[in-house]
């Protein structure tokens, strides 16, 4: 009995984590080019893919790796894995809705050498243009342009242009956060013992890196003609982060409680978007 008790509940457990569906834009990421075919372009492209990723706003596809991973897929097809557990489900792809372009302008190496000509270490530069390609449309934004400080000296070409590249590192993070705010719904209102505030229930959490602290505005969203129209009601300020995606907040005031509580509806969508801090 307590056998069957167990297996039903790591099944609930595991529906309630298929129920918490990750709603984040697919990003990927294009190889990035260069004017002069620089060695160290894949250098640039990784140090992006990791910003994207630690934003936790996005889901992120590293389109330079797709070969590796094809060949991955295809060596499982073969005789060796015929009887393993651990096959990766064939054709399962996340399919990008955003695609990230880019183009290094410069990125010049510089080995410096002493009076005597030996090696002492090396400096470098990176200046790139970065396009946001929407895949439905095809329409692209206006490159964006990021230009890094010169890397202090060291001890190889890679980690100077590594060093470049953090120079500019959080340029572009801001770009990404303006440009790609987190957004969610208000899914619930919450029982709550303060009658000052209302307490209600966002489908973003963790996985969208949603902190404690963190403040949204809530909109109530309208469709005319065919477009979202959305009007600020209210404020709330994350108190807990329960579960991955799901986060519980607190009405900032008196009237942004009222308004949640007067337009929340089923027939009715209340948006919520992450405030930016500056």
């Amino acid at each position: 009995m307590k056998r069957i008790l167990l297996f039903l509940m790591i099944i609930l457990s595991f529906s309630k984590i298929l129920a918490q569906e990750d709603n984040r834009i697919i990003v990927g990421v294009s190889e990035f080019t260069s004017e002069d075919n620089s060695k160290f372009t894949s250098l640039v492209t990784e140090k992006i893919v990791e910003i994207l990723t630690n934003s936790k706003r996005f889901r992120v596809v590293d389109r330079t790796s797709a070969d590796k991973v094809k060949d991955e897929l295809e060596l499982q097809k073969s005789e060796a894995f015929i009887d393993s557990k651990n096959l990766v489900e064939q054709g399962v792809k996340l399919a990008a809705q955003k695609i990230i372009t880019g183009t290094i302008t410069k990125i010049p190496v510089y080995a410096m050498r002493s009076s005597n000509g030996n090696v002492n270490g090396y400096k470098a530069s990176v200046a790139f243009q970065m396009k946001i390609v929407d895949v439905a449309s095809g329409l692209s934004t206006d490159a964006t342009s990021f230009e890094g400080k010169a890397s202090d000296l060291m001890l190889s070409p890679e980690s100077a242009v590594q060093q470049a590249m953090k120079s500019v590192q959080l340029e572009i993070i801001q770009y990404f956060k303006f440009n790609f705010p987190v957004q969610g719904k208000l899914i619930r209102i919450l029982e709550n013992d303060d009658k000052t505030k209302v307490k209600v229930l966002l489908n973003i959490g963790k996985t969208n890196g949603v902190n404690i602290g963190d403040r949204f505005t809530i909109d109530k969203v309208e469709l005319i003609e065919g477009q979202k129209y959305p009007q600020k009601i209210g404020e709330v300020e994350v108190k807990n982060l329960a579960g991955e995606n799901l986060s519980e907040a607190f009405s900032v005031d008196k009237k942004s409680g009222e308004n949640i509580i007067s337009n929340f509806s089923k027939e009715k969508t209340l948006d919520c978007t992450l405030i930016i801090k500056k």
